[in-house]
């Protein structure tokens, strides 16, 4: 039996707190969510709130808050009901997807607890994604390994969980308003720190070579403090930022970033000169754990360094680097794999100046991903397989999550150079019936099918996917040959502005701070 966390506060439901009255404005404001039964449900019945919309702004909890605490409140009684199944029927496999179902549903229940304290609903869109991207993992863990069956073995009450995620995020986005301010068109190491990062970290990335400052160094030859990433990332602590420097060399090892040590930043000696390595694959364990480097807290950056899965084709699913770390930045690093070799898993991360080579959907994920300026590299896949760079997981329509690619190139690797004419390669297929991909300025070897993207299974999200392109270079960027999707696009520079770093990523509240180069406009 695993021991169940103590959240007391969360438990106290939040009913009581609102005044009474009559239960119309709920109802009214019910029928503009995409599941109003379950709104009504779980909101309009015993919840009473003022009837005008005046009176309501003035109640101490609006329709928004009130949302988002009854979706807590299901989440924190979500994680109880796994807590406590009965695992006697299942096997190995199945315990393996419960216990990441035991994880995520933790993480969501601290996403939501965000989304209904801050003040930006950016943020609340942010983390309500994230949950949503938790509750299908859970899921995910469980069709990996040909269990589906056992779904029906969760808690009846997720059903409507997650419907009550989607209602939150419907409900919280038209009060989303985001404004980039762009001052030039290009802005490296400019000012306009968050929070989370202090003047002294910005200027610690700017430089060349190894940081002389590091408060932990990680060294095979024992020169250091510690001999392995995982020890050093133990150590750390605190709120504050915390430098650990990773000395060339090959550490073989799965690192495991919870979601309670923030402000890591990892800084390598180079790409191909420290390199973070594993072989887990999805033969022996869900894909969301075969990551070799996995991380959840918040505010991570990681410099110079490789990260790699070396299991091959012939394992399928295997992660080289699985991030759900809010604000995380990715810079001078390379990520190789084959199938599923970067998870972009959820919330906001941006790469640049980064390789990324695979074979099979090796960018997916549900974040708000943004790539500029990367080397994006096929690899040669098993004889029967077709290449896919990217799979988006969107799985509902107001999730502000989606992969853009801006500035970058994509090309064969040289183990597919020789004999790219014997395999397909697309842009991306819809993992998710909401995916969202665009690619911008970048250029397309002709490796690239006219086509240029496929389908996931006959005509699953071909109409409400959003795939776009905006002036791409090289032979492969022809559209005159691509799909005739309703969801697919080839957009002008006003509707492409739309998913630039200043924009789609808010980049210019948090990027410039970590010191990172990047481009905030077309």
């Amino acid at each position: 039996m695993v021991k169940l966390l103590a959240l007391p506060f969360l438990i106290t439901y939040f009913f009581t707190c609102v005044p009474l009255g009559n239960t119309a404005a709920t109802i009214t404001s019910c029928t503009q969510t995409p599941y109003p039964g379950v709104c009504n449900h779980f909101m309009g019945n015993g919840v009473n709130v003022a009837t005008s919309s005046l009176a309501l702004d003035q109640t101490r909890f609006s329709f928004r808050d009130l949302a988002i605490q009854v979706t807590l409140n299901q989440a924190v009684q979500a994680h109880r009901l796994v807590s406590t199944m009965d695992l006697t029927s299942f096997n190995e496999r199945a315990k393996l997807a419960w216990n990441d179902c035991l994880e995520l549903y933790q993480n969501t229940i601290s996403h939501l607890n965000r989304s209904k304290s801050t003040n930006s609903p950016l943020d609340a869109q942010t983390w309500l994604s994230a949950a949503i991207a938790n509750h299908q993992t859970c899921q995910n863990g469980f069709i990996d390994f040909n269990l589906a069956s056992h779904l029906q073995t969760l808690p009846p009450m997720l059903a409507n969980f997650s419907k009550l995620i989607s209602n939150s995020l419907a409900i919280n986005k038209p009060t989303i308003s985001v404004t980039a301010k762009q001052v030039g068109n290009r802005r490296l190491f400019a000012h306009g720190f968050p929070t989370w990062l202090s003047g002294s970290d910005r200027k610690l990335l700017q430089k060349i070579g190894a940081p002389l400052n590091a408060d932990i160094v990680v060294a095979q030859d024992g020169s250091g403090n510690f001999k392995t990433i995982s020890e050093a990332v133990a150590a750390a602590g605190g709120a504050k930022r915390t430098v650990i420097h990773v000395k060339a060399g090959v550490y073989n090892e799965n690192v495991d970033i919870q979601r309670s040590a923030r402000n890591i930043m990892l800084i390598g000696d180079g790409i191909g000169a420290t390199v973070v390595t594993g072989n887990k694959n999805a033969q022996t364990t869900t894909t969301f754990r075969t990551a070799t480097f996995a991380v959840v807290g918040d505010g991570f950056i990681a410099r110079d360094i490789t990260f790699e899965n070396t299991a091959g084709p012939q394992r399928h699913q295997a992660v080289a680097l699985r991030s759900g770390s809010d604000f995380s930045v990715f810079y001078r690093c390379s990520f190789k794999g084959y199938q599923d070799t970067l998870y972009v898993y959820s919330q906001r991360q941006f790469y640049r100046d980064c390789d990324i080579y695979g074979t099979v959907d090796f960018i997916f994920g549900d974040a708000v991903a943004f790539f500029q300026n990367c080397n994006i590299y096929i690899r040669r896949p098993m004889n029967s397989q077709i290449n896919t760079i990217t799979a988006q997981a969107r799985t509902d329509p107001n999730e502000n999550t989606g992969i853009i690619v801006h500035n970058s190139r994509v090309t064969a690797a040289s183990d597919l150079r020789a004999v790219q004419g014997s395999f397909k390669n697309y842009l991306g297929r819809p993992w998710q019936k909401y995916s969202r991909t665009v690619f911008m300025k970048t250029g397309l070897d002709g490796l690239i099918e006219a086509e240029g993207w496929l389908p996931w299974s006959g005509n699953f999200g071909l109409s409400s996917l959003y795939y776009a392109e905006h002036m791409n270079t090289g032979v492969g960027a022809s559209t005159g040959g691509r799909v005739k999707w309703g969801g697919y696009h080839v957009i002008d520079a006003v509707e492409a502005e739309k998913f630039t770093v200043g924009n789609f990523l808010a980049g210019n509240a948090w990027i410039p701070g970590t010191g990172v180069p990047f481009d905030v406009g077309l």
